[in-house]
């Protein structure tokens, strides 16, 4: 049987059929007919020998009841002991909009703990905290993704899809400017392209906007009638001028100008954000940045250009505006909200004073684990902390503390390892649900085939644990369409409205980005054409200063390190480091460095290198590449152990976002073995 469906990776959500676990690309707007390498061999994890199938206790194979028994009792035993705060929750955002609803009424209902909070902080918390304060909303892209194939200039900052989404590039005709520390492929493409130091971004932004203000490219109209805040924010930019800037960034006044007078002067111009943005400790204030430049040149809510986020994890849209988040209930409604809490109460049948407040962001949740007033209990659904986590090595340290670790997957990974109880569930072809693309377009995947007997699906495991613990099952259906049809219900009146969404309306290939109010409402692909968010309508200027990054280099650590991703693999890699054709293009870590650098270092090219940091050590592949400032090395964060990236990095975390640092710390490098 040939079902459509649409790729288990990344935000782009590109469109494929499959025929059994036979992968093959179909039209869908994001992705033209194209497929990544990543894409094309995603059947493979279907039939992957790896499997998980059967419950684990301990390591062994038990039947489902022995596991859950298990669980429930555990869970019960530490919340009468050290109270409802005892057991944690942390999801993923690669879950369907259904899961991740279904895990953060769970926790809430089921469990009623605080501690619940998800994978996703680590990806887009900095980008949707400055899209509230700026717009009223956070949607990735309040535009279709097609709407850049107009575009003269695209200012893409911190990201380089044509290794992380490549079917994204179709839509980038001309007039690239990258802004990336690295030459990426994509920086590869660029008319232009801005090297600056890591974690100077936001300096960059303001030397920007001071061209765009000073040379008379602002649009003050535009300023006038749909923005407030400017003054406050210029008053900051006033004193960033372009040759300051250079001194911090490294990026010629001349560029600065020069992007400053493209994106003024093209007839379509978009500004575009990602991973290389936020994921620092003032990441939201970089975001907001760049938005502020964005706003002073008119582009939001104009029609053939605007400002826009790229969406990391498949479901990194959905995934954080119905629960999972530690302050946040469905419809993208804060917790601490009395009526949101009344109205979702209602829809959950619970007294609203049942429900807890806002717990622990991600890491502080994870760093939180095993200590006296931490969770002493954890519930991992679809995430691998152990590799993606920054400080890995003590975030491993904190896993090992809990009293109980339970992990619900598909394949083994190195969290699993620790786990107590592995819960074996479905995969992406072998359920029913929604995601949210990047776009904010919901979209239906369908089941493709069967999964192993003894596999159950992630809504199988929440009821099964629900009803142990006392809730009735009716509270947490099984049916992916019941649970949307509850979902859609309680995210009504939200930010994220989702109320007017059928399946039937998603079978019948109804293009429908929310918010869609109601079943008649044809949904909303461009938002801000009228109005913003904020109550008055009008986008917010906020006054953001440069600060430099957490951790920079000194005498002992020389060398800024940043991560990122590589065109083979996806996340943690735990789904890509089994398919074999991955493996074989891209199969341990690496390091890459300056020629110079890695000669004052004592290495050369396909050396083995320790990179270290105050907080652990990797070993590493060198690869010299001469295009790297001489004060940077990268490292990809696919991989696990002796190679995890993220044994380096920084958890030093934004004071708004609670994103941490992942983008830049301090290292140095020597040969492996050195001591």
């Amino acid at each position: 049987m040939t079902v459509e469906t649409h790729c288990p990776y990344c935000a782009l959500q590109c469109g494929m059929t499959l025929d059994g676990a036979q992968v093959t690309p179909r039209e869908f707007p994001t992705n033209r007919g194209g497929l990544c390498q990543k894409g094309w061999t995603s059947g493979a994890l279907l039939t992957n020998p790896m499997r998980l199938t059967k419950p684990l206790l301990h390591g062994n194979p038990v039947s489902w009841d022995t596991a859950l028994d298990f669980v429930a009792e555990r869970i019960q035993g530490i919340q009468e002991e050290h109270g409802r705060d005892g057991m944690a929750v942390f999801g993923g955002g690669g879950l369907t909009n259904e899961k991740a609803y279904a895990l953060g009424k769970f926790a809430r209902v089921a469990l009623r703990t605080s501690q619940i909070d998800y994978n996703g902080r680590f990806c887009m918390s900095s980008a949707a905290a400055a899209g509230n304060k700026a717009f009223g909303v956070d949607r990735g892209m309040p535009f279709p993704v097609t709407d850049l194939d107009d575009a003269d200039v695209i200012l893409l900052v911190g990201a380089n899809p044509a290794e992380t989404m490549p079917p994204f590039m179709q839509h980038v005709k001309s007039g690239l400017i990258v802004v990336d520390p690295r030459r990426t492929a994509t920086a590869e493409r660029a008319m232009l392209h801005l090297k600056p130091a890591p974690g100077t971004d936001l300096a960059l932004a303001l030397g920007i906007l001071h061209s765009v203000f000073s040379e008379g490219y602002a649009e003050h109209s535009y300023i006038e009638h749909r923005t407030q805040g400017f003054a406050d924010a210029w008053r900051i930019a006033a004193k960033w001028w372009p040759e300051r800037v250079e001194r911090v960034t490294g990026v010629s006044a001349t560029d600065q100008r020069a992007v400053a007078r493209m994106l003024a002067k093209a007839k379509n111009a978009y500004i575009l954000t990602a991973r290389g943005t936020e994921q620092h400790a003032s990441g939201t204030d970089t975001v907001s940045a760049w938005i502020n430049l964005a706003l002073a040149l008119g582009l939001p809510g104009r029609p053939g250009s605007g400002y826009g986020c790229l969406t990391g994890q498949g479901n990194g849209q959905g995934g954080r505006e119905h629960g999972q988040k530690a302050d946040q209930l469905p419809g993208y409604r804060r917790i601490d909200d009395p009526q949101a809490r009344e109205y979702v109460a209602g829809v959950w049948g619970v007294d609203p004073d049942s429900l807890p407040g806002p717990g622990r962001s991600a890491y502080e949740l994870l760093d939180a684990l095993g200590r006296p007033d931490g969770p002493k209990g954890l519930l991992v659904f679809g995430s691998n902390p152990v590799v993606s986590a920054p400080r890995a090595r003590h975030v491993t340290d904190r896993l090992k503390a809990l009293d109980l670790l339970v992990v619900a997957d598909f394949v083994p990974n190195e969290t699993t390892a620790l786990a107590d109880v592995v819960l074996p569930v479905t995969q992406w072809a072998e359920e029913e649900g929604t995601l949210t693309n990047l776009e904010g377009r919901v979209l239906h995947r369908r089941p493709a085939l069967l999964p192993p007997p003894e596999v159950r699906s992630d809504l199988e495991v929440l009821q099964e644990l629900a009803t142990r613990l006392g809730t009735p099952a009716k509270a947490f259906p099984t049916i992916p369409e019941e649970v949307f049809d509850e979902l859609a219900r309680a995210s009504r009146g939200g930010i994220a409205d989702y109320s007017g969404i059928t399946y039937a309306r998603l079978r019948d290939g109804e293009a429908l980005h929310w918010p869609v109010p109601s079943t008649q409402h044809p949904g909303t692909p461009r938002l801000f054409t009228e109005a913003f968010a904020h109550p008055d309508g009008r986008a917010r200027f906020v006054p953001v200063d440069h600060k430099g990054p957490a951790e920079a280099p000194d005498e002992d650590f020389p060398l800024y390190a940043t991560t990122g991703r590589v065109l083979a693999h996806y996340q943690s890699g735990a789904q890509t480091r089994r398919i074999d054709e991955l493996v074989k293009a891209a199969p341990e870590s690496y390091v890459e460095v300056h020629p110079d650098t890695a000669e004052r270092a004592g290495l050369t090219e396909g050396d083995m290198a320790k990179v270290e940091s105050r907080r652990g050590e990797v070993q590493a592949r060198v690869r010299c590449v001469s295009s790297m400032r001489p004060d940077t090395v990268f490292l990809p964060f696919h991989f696990p152990g002796a190679n995890s990236a993220n044994r380096l990095t920084n958890p030093a975390l934004d004071p708004v976002s609670r994103m941490p640092e992942f983008k830049v710390c301090a290292v140095r490098l020597a040969p492996w073995g050195d001591s």
